[in-house]
């Protein structure tokens, strides 16, 4: 068995995915609020955005975790194409289940669906990530620990989704966010000790990119995009601002005539 080491860097990686986590969670309740108050146009629009922002940020928590990631007495290469498709599956699934809360005429039901439906593909996306690592040896899971970590997935994504419905305040915004991220990171450490390697010493050269190569400046680039789409939000005005400022606008118009 090789020795597994989850935290090569010591506490940073762990942290630091936990914040990419909450931060996509955040942004991505934000705008979920922002949806469920605005027009058929805007809402979806709010809607993708939230999407890319969860999407992103619990892609982003995985692979800094696995920065971290080593297997004693061989060395991790990360296949790209597959890297990227757990990416995009990520993005595409959290976008259906988003989708289906925004639009649901049934709340519970579309909540059931929606969390089942991104817990799922959080769950596919770690696992598929997983599929991406290439290293000297054979991989094998704990049929129990993969079981739990979905079912903490399905569970963590409901009451996202839930929260997302259900919340107005930015504190309980910021409360969610932070349970979500916690979810999240719990789910991907499940996950990860579900997994056993036994290593088969070779000389060969393994296939793909190290994940300073290839990992690094991708998360670098999305955790960017994280918080510049954050602070996008955050300035751009409400419904209720906005209805606010015309009407103190409104008076002006009239003395002026």
């Amino acid at each position: 068995m090789g020795h597994l080491d989850h935290a090569a860097f010591g506490w940073l990686t762990p942290v630091l995915s936990y914040v990419m986590a909450c931060t996509g969670a955040a942004l991505g309740l934000r705008c979920t609020v922002r949806a469920l108050g605005a027009t058929a146009r805007s809402r979806r629009n709010w809607l993708v955005t939230a999407a890319s922002a969860i999407g992103t940020g619990i892609w982003t928590m995985h692979f800094v975790a696995m920065l971290g990631f080593g297997v004693g007495g061989t060395e991790i290469r990360y296949d790209v194409p597959l890297t990227i498709l757990s990416l995009l599956v990520a993005m595409a699934v959290v976008c259906a289940g988003v989708f289906a809360v925004g639009y649901g005429r049934d709340r519970t039901r579309s909540l059931l669906i929606g969390g089942l439906t991104t817990g799922l593909g959080v769950a596919s996306m770690h696992y598929l990530g997983m599929a991406a690592v290439r290293l000297h040896g054979d991989v094998s899971y704990d049929p129990a620990l993969v079981a739990l970590s979905v079912v903490i997935a399905v569970i963590a994504a409901t009451a996202a989704l839930w929260a997302a419905l259900n919340i107005r305040s930015p504190i309980a915004v910021a409360v969610a966010s932070l349970v979500m991220g916690g979810a999240v990171s719990s789910m991907h450490y499940t996950a990860m000790f579900a997994v056993h390697v036994r290593v088969v010493p070779s000389g060969d050269v393994l296939p793909g990119a190290t994940a300073m190569q290839f990992i690094f400046p991708l998360a670098v680039g999305l955790g960017s995009y994280l918080f510049l789409t954050s602070a996008f939000v955050a300035l751009s005005p409400t419904a209720g601002e906005r209805e606010a400022s015309a009407s103190a606008q409104r008076p002006v118009e009239r003395t002026a005539h």
